[in-house]
């Protein structure tokens, strides 16, 4: 890895922190292959509306990358309304892999057995918090037959098959994601200052990556899989995550800790497994020490905010209540 990978900001020599900044994420997002080239703000269709006891379900078809529409689930706390006054602070949420391509966004709806209950969609809503998940590619509804053959498109062949066309799954997952964020950010009901990104394992790494290339988001919460990428290939981990996590050529530019490193000095609060080996001990604890000394030479060491549990790879009932505790006072603009 080159030193660049590991160089804080305030360290580069003659270029100032934006800069920095702007230059790493345009490297980061070259990494990611070849993504889609559109322009024009992101459209959608309202496919349904259901009034449930604690929010407003809305069905969505977004079109974000001119290659295929995006279905996405909006919730929105029962009551709220779409005038100025009333805009809510809003959550950008990753669903999960854990092979369950059939469930994609309904994650946020139904939850899944390694999630504490409630569904996050309950949870937000008691809170005033209105929330968007999309199926990623692969998932949910994206998870369809497709085509003449009535075959499913598998996750492996979506990643073969980018290959081939210069572009990375990973890549098209996140164009998708930051595209998400401008349709959230754009609603009449939604506060654009206010949004952020939660999500457990693969909607996780979906947190700090897109809180790393956008500073719209203004706070990232992630559950179990900050995982440092030397100490996963030390601890021969690297079969625990799926072929989706792999970008070519990104750790001769990047670390975990340094992609990481881009989110400072907004909030970030980050829950993980002492026990979970999609996140080596090892590797935790060095992109701690990392963003430690991130968050401290910013002069918001208050705004790194790791919580370790003796657990594996999922969420506990006590990780529930930081996140809760965390969403309400970003909610209150603490």
């Amino acid at each position: 890895m080159s030193d660049s990978a590991r160089r804080f900001p305030n360290e580069a020599p003659g270029i100032s922190h934006r800069s920095f900044r702007d230059s790493s994420r345009a490297r980061l997002l070259d990494l990611l292959g070849d993504l889609p080239q559109t322009h024009e703000a992101p459209t959608v269709l309202r496919r349904s509306t259901e009034e449930r006891e604690s929010y407003r379900l809305e069905r969505l078809l977004l079109e974000l990358n001119g290659i295929e529409p995006v279905p996405a689930i909006f919730i929105a706390p029962r009551g709220a309304q779409t005038s100025t006054p009333d805009r809510c602070p809003a959550v950008l949420y990753f669903h999960s892999h854990g092979h369950h391509y059939d469930l994609g966004k309904r994650e946020l709806t139904d939850g899944v057995e390694y999630l504490a209950d409630p569904p996050y969609a309950v949870q937000l809503a008691g809170m005033g918090i209105s929330a968007l998940c999309i199926d990623q590619w692969g998932f949910g509804e994206r998870f369809l037959a497709r085509g003449t053959s009535g075959r499913k498109e598998t996750e492996s062949e979506l990643f073969k098959r980018f290959l081939w066309e210069g572009r990375t799954l990973w890549g098209m997952m996140i164009y998708d994601s930051l595209r998400a964020l401008d349709y959230l950010a754009g609603r009449e009901d939604v506060d654009p200052a206010r949004i952020a990104t939660l999500g457990m394992s693969m909607g996780s790494t979906h947190s700090w990556w897109t809180a790393a290339l956008d500073e719209r988001i203004s706070l990232c919460v992630d559950i179990c899989c900050l995982t440092d990428y030397q100490e996963l290939i030390r601890q021969e981990g690297l079969d625990l995550h799926g072929l989706y996590y792999y970008v070519p050529g990104l750790l001769k530019y990047f670390s975990t800790a340094s992609i990481n490193a881009l989110i400072a000095p907004r909030p970030h609060l980050s829950l993980q497994g002492d026990n979970d080996a999609l996140t080596p001990r090892a590797g935790i604890d060095a992109v701690d020490a990392e963003l430690q000394r991130v968050y401290a030479a910013e002069g918001a060491a208050e705004r790194w905010m790791l919580h370790r549990f003796p657990c594996g790879h999922q969420e506990l009932p006590e990780m529930r209540q930081r996140i809760v505790d965390g969403l309400a006072r970003w909610k209150a603009g603490q």
